[in-house]
């Protein structure tokens, strides 16, 4: 997963306004399930719940179609982008997308370059121990190949032993590549040779031009490149390991993980949702009703 490093440490000026409104933060907080029509009042969020007055800033990778991307004209868009801006508007604030490397994604949250990590990003035991997540959706992963699928992989298993299978840099299908690779030791088979890249682009690549069998990515990833590049490449095997994706917020950013929470509950009740998610063909992967935070 590709694009720039994270954005640069704030200013002192934003530091000194930080502390000047420690003291004097009010937070009007819609209740559970109401819609912006009934709740009579805006959210408002001040500094320091957030880092910058006016503006809610999301970290996030956007480089994984059709959850973030960039358009030709280079705005960021997805289903992501979209859902994380709605949740701003809500909240009386103006959406700003940092475009940060995923493998420094959570660092960057954690140094303050950032309010929230809104990049489908998995809920796991370890990312649990350092951040909270408002969960969003649910995400699962894929094997992608060339189509006809000459060397008849049948997706992340045995098939692979001795193969070259391309992934994106510290994504969870590394992870499950790195797991399956193992296993084939373990069974007496050639170890997989993983090669990670920056972009799905340069991944998918590797796979046309055979010097990878595979791209190890997200369904959703995987569909759009198969839609967008129709005829080329197809599924090997069913989708697995599905998961909740969620919003990443601090520990101890308990008022802006609650504003939040109520602010995407709003955008569920009055159906903003589940239109962002059909806009961009990941109906599959919504939430049947709004889950509790994990933290």
């Amino acid at each position: 997963m590709g694009g720039p490093a994270g954005p640069a440490p704030r200013g002192l000026a934003t530091a000194a306004l930080s502390l000047v409104l420690a003291g004097a933060l009010m937070i009007l907080v819609v209740p559970v399930g109401a819609s912006p029509r009934s709740s009579g009042k805006r959210q408002k969020l001040t500094p320091p719940a957030i880092l910058q007055s006016g503006e809610l800033q999301f970290c996030s990778t956007i480089a994984t179609p059709p959850v973030e991307y960039y358009t030709p004209s280079h705005v960021p868009t997805g289903t992501d982008v979209q859902l994380g801006s709605a949740i701003a508007k809500q909240l009386g604030l103006k959406p700003v997308w940092l475009n940060v490397t995923f493998s420094g994604i959570v660092p960057a949250l954690q140094a303050g370059h950032c309010d929230l990590i809104m990049s489908d990003l998995y809920i796991k035991p370890t990312r649990l121990k350092v951040v909270n997540f408002i969960p969003y959706m649910y995400a699962s992963e894929s094997v992608v190949v060339t189509k006809g699928n000459r060397k008849h992989i049948t997706g992340m298993n045995t098939s692979l032993c001795g193969k070259a299978v391309a992934a994106n840099f510290s994504t969870t299908a590394v992870e499950d590549a790195q797991a399956q690779s193992k296993a084939c030791v373990r069974a007496g088979k050639k170890q997989i040779t993983i090669t990670q890249f920056k972009t799905p682009v340069e991944a998918l690549q590797q796979v046309a031009l055979g010097r990878a069998t595979a791209f190890a990515t997200t369904t959703e990833n995987g569909a759009y490149y198969m839609n967008k590049r129709k005829g080329l490449y197809q599924f090997a095997g069913k989708a697995y390991g599905k998961i909740l994706a969620g919003i990443a917020v601090n520990k101890n950013a308990t008022a802006l993980e609650s504003a939040v929470t109520s602010a995407l509950k709003v955008l569920f009740h009055n159906h903003t949702y589940g239109q962002i998610f059909k806009r961009f063909g990941l109906a599959q992967e919504e939430l049947a009703k709004p889950m509790k935070n994990q933290s």
